[in-house]
């Protein structure tokens, strides 16, 4: 993992079992240059490497789903 003496923030360890809200906003206030996506586990994504980019992986259902 990066530390400030290494550079930029690469990765967020601590942000396992934060909300999704919680993880963005942490992750924006870090670095404000990167695009966040949000994925649920199991999608199929691209597999290129992309530097502005963090993809915040799911995989709990966080409230009841309902009708409505």
């Amino acid at each position: 993992m990066s530390t400030p003496c290494d550079g930029p923030k690469t990765e967020w360890p601590e942000l396992v079992g934060r909300t999704i809200k919680e993880a963005e906003e942490k992750i924006k206030a870090d670095r404000p240059d990167l695009t966040v996506d949000v994925v649920p586990v199991g999608t199929n994504v691209t597999g290129e490497f992309n530097e502005n980019r963090v993809r915040v992986w799911v995989d709990t259902v966080a409230e009841v789903p309902r009708i409505g």
